[in-house]
């Protein structure tokens, strides 16, 4: 599933969401939703996402002129998690260091430096490979070191998306997608995932998320009275009378 949501200065964000594997135009969804705020052609756009290939293949699909980010949450809460891992592993000789190797490595990415947060995690990783070579049975030792090579991984391909975040930040820019993942939240995890003990084909979750994301963004009633055009002149006698005009709600 891809949910994200678009946000334009002094205007309602909207939501969208779709299955990628099932929906036949998923660049045309997200290009109809932004033109329906009023997006033009030679309109400046900001793009901050996870790094994930579908994503950055779809926003470059959009707006290849676009300024596209790879997302500071992102990048500090793998950091976060590894340094975690490294708890309690700085008393194995070689590794003394290496809660503070970890956060040299979010110091150069924060400000922008990716030749040496890269150097930085090629050093790690080799102190990681040469002690785990000696204590093969670790499992935290190993997991460790698979963390930082994905993480390597990660980076590098998306190191012409990391800007300097510091600056970014300093001048009041948007840096985080942390914002999303409340709309992850809204649009999946409320039906998909916290406590429904469900199971969902391809075509049932993608159908779902765009009733979601019609609920969320005051949509429905709209996209009802457009297949059937009846309720809108349901719509305009209640007017007329002055009573109370139902609402279409889905739970």
């Amino acid at each position: 599933m891809i949910v994200g949501k678009s946000m334009q200065d002094h205007h309602e964000s909207k939501r969208f969401g779709f299955v990628n594997n099932f929906d036949k135009k998923p660049k045309r969804r997200l290009f109809d939703m932004l033109k329906s705020q009023g997006l033009q052609m030679n309109q400046g756009i900001t793009f901050l996402s996870d790094g994930g290939d579908t994503v950055r293949d779809l926003q470059l699909y959009l707006s290849p002129t676009a300024e596209h980010y790879l997302d500071w949450f992102h990048v500090t809460m793998r950091i976060t998690v590894m340094t975690q891992m490294a708890k309690g592993l700085s008393h194995i000789e070689g590794l003394e260091k290496i809660e503070k190797e970890l956060e040299r490595i979010k110091w150069f990415l924060w400000h922008g430096n990716v030749f040496m947060a890269l150097q930085t995690i090629e050093f790690l990783q080799m102190d990681l490979e040469i002690v785990e070579s000696d204590m093969p049975d670790n499992v935290k030792l190993r997991k460790l070191l698979k963390a930082a090579n994905e993480f390597y991984g990660y980076i590098s391909n998306n190191r012409d998306f990391i800007p300097n975040y510091g600056d970014r930040y300093h001048y009041g820019e948007s840096i985080s997608t942390a914002f999303v993942e409340s709309t992850v939240n809204e649009v999946i995890s409320k039906r998909m995932v916290k406590k429904q003990q469900m199971r969902w084909t391809t075509e049932g979750a993608h159908l779902l998320l765009q009733i979601r994301t019609k609920t969320l963004n005051d949509e429905l009633r709209d996209k009802f009275c457009e297949w059937f055009p009846g309720m809108v002149k349901t719509e305009n006698k209640l007017k007329s009378s002055d009573q109370t005009i139902p609402s279409v709600t889905l739970h």
